[in-house]
């Protein structure tokens, strides 16, 4: 397999060839993780994150979609595959901060999120939210951005709750290129 930059791994891995005792656990990879173990955590000095995707090419940005007042990139920690983000340009932290335009063009962009999504993945049904503030749970509460998850009757498994591990079946790299493919050319 290949990740979103081209990198070769294998994307499942017994451990009957490895070194050591062998044991009964299949290892699970995620390339695309390793940008934040290069890079190191974030500190309070760091450049928001949302201000400086869109000065990046899309397919690093995970940028699915730009708008005149906002855009659309996948979550880097998605909840779900597809797991999207609706973000306005402008550096604001809470919904009563943004402008009319921008309030509209979140709701008519997580619309069309919404759409695509089900066309391309056939979603059940989705979770749309806005965290704002830390202590709201917000990983990023500087700067304002609505959740569009996509959920399926069948995605909830013990995983999470017994493993603390969410199981994701794409790489985001994949589902950029679908979802930007099939967005459509006009909101």
């Amino acid at each position: 397999m290949r990740d979103y930059d081209g990198t070769e791994y294998e994307s499942v891995e017994s451990s009957a060839g490895l070194a050591g005792v062998p044991d009964g656990f299949q290892r699970l990879w995620n390339p695309h993780r390793i940008a934040y173990i290069e890079q190191g955590a974030a500190s309070p000095g760091d450049a928001c994150v949302f201000c400086t995707a869109p000065s990046l090419p899309d397919e690093q940005a995970l940028i699915v979609h730009r708008g005149e007042r906002a855009f659309v990139l996948l979550n880097l920690f998605p909840y779900n595959s597809g797991h999207l983000l609706v973000c306005p340009y402008r550096h604001i932290a809470t919904y009563d901060q943004a402008d009319a335009e921008e309030v509209a063009e979140i709701g008519a962009l997580s619309q069309t999120a919404m759409r695509v999504i089900r066309q391309t993945s056939r979603a059940d049904g989705f979770n749309l939210g806005m965290n704002q503030g830390a202590i709201a749970g917000a990983g990023i509460a500087a700067h304002l951005h609505q959740h569009v998850v996509p959920r399926w009757a069948s995605d909830a498994n013990f995983f999470p709750i017994i493993a603390q591990t969410k199981s994701l079946p794409r790489l985001l790299g994949e589902v950029r290129e679908e979802l930007a493919a099939a967005w459509p050319s006009a909101d």
